[in-house]
């Protein structure tokens, strides 16, 4: 999920929840709930910032959904 891209991508550089809200004028909150893929369709603007400031390329959440689209049901389920 978008999230746990996110999520990942952040710790990986280093960044607090603060730092990147900061960084991409995303709340903290808003932010927050996105890890924890709570939020599950955010704005492409505010998907291109994040995306930007965690130097992310957007085609990477085309293959994310590739990837999902390709999971039987089952898993497809418990990765939601």
């Amino acid at each position: 999920m978008i999230g746990d891209m996110i999520r990942h991508r952040r710790k990986e550089k280093g960044l607090t929840l603060s730092e990147l809200s900061r960084k991409t004028a995303v709340s903290k909150s808003y932010l927050s709930y996105l890890e924890r893929n709570m939020k599950k369709n955010p704005s492409i603007e505010i998907v291109k910032r994040i995306f930007y400031t965690l130097d992310l390329p957007l085609s990477s959440l085309m293959y994310q959904e590739k990837i999902i689209n390709e999971l039987p049901n089952k898993q497809k389920q418990n990765s939601f």
